[in-house]
């Protein structure tokens, strides 16, 4: 990701959902760049502040759509899926306001095959709440007229690996931390980390990795892999 968006020492980084401070302190640590990471969890703000403490790294409780200052780059892990699809529009315009000219957006995804306004009941009953998977066509629709596409990354068959792995640990480790949970949340959490690798593995879900420059810059974009 850091290598995607062409990070340089002292560049100002906006993280759209920070989740527990993994970039931020990973980017400020190897790339010397100041990283201000937004998220609306209190849990995670705690947290990742704890992490990234001493470096020059600023984690905030806020709501994407109050944002309002200019960043050398924006980028968004793994959030896309919890804003709606009556939201894409506005998300993206929140993108551009954040960019400045010449600036790279790269967006983190998990994605569907086909467009669609709701997720699996399951998962949206006792995993993700009101989360929805965006298509191609989606994103895209999202992004006309306001940011041009630079690269599209499709790597869903890692999702797949992540997942068991995640699974093996799960298990491997439930005697450490079944006091805090019972065996109802471990068949539960068992049959989400098994059903969602199914599902890469089956190519039914994707994963991308999605860069983009504002129309009217003068990037001239080299992708990675």
């Amino acid at each position: 990701i850091c290598k995607k968006l062409k990070l340089e020492p002292g560049m100002a980084v906006l993280d759209i959902g920070c989740g527990w401070g993994s970039l931020e302190k990973f980017a400020a640590e190897k790339y010397h760049v100041k990283v201000v990471g937004i998220t609306v969890s209190k849990e995670q703000v705690r947290l990742a502040r704890k992490l990234c403490k001493g470096l020059d790294v600023e984690i905030r409780l806020q709501d994407y759509r109050d944002l309002k200052k200019k960043f050398d780059c924006v980028v968004s892990i793994g959030m896309f899926e919890h804003v709606g699809y009556k939201n894409y529009r506005k998300f993206i315009k929140v993108i551009d306001r954040c960019l400045k000219d010449s600036s790279l957006f790269l967006l983190h995804t998990i994605g569907g095959n086909k467009s669609v306004t709701c997720l699996d009941p399951w998962i949206d009953k006792y995993i993700f709440p009101n989360g929805m998977l965006p298509s191609a066509n989606q994103i895209i629709k999202a992004c006309e007229g306001i940011l041009k596409l630079e690269d599209w990354h499709s790597f869903g068959i890692h999702y797949d690996k992540t997942l068991m792995a995640w699974h093996k640990n799960f298990n491997k480790n439930w005697n450490k931390i079944k006091i805090y949970y019972n065996e109802r949340f471990r068949r539960m959490w068992n049959y989400y980390l098994l059903s969602c690798a199914g599902s890469f593995r089956a190519h039914k879900n994707q994963l991308w990795q999605i860069v983009f420059s504002k129309i009217g810059s003068q990037v001239d974009y080299e992708s990675i892999r």
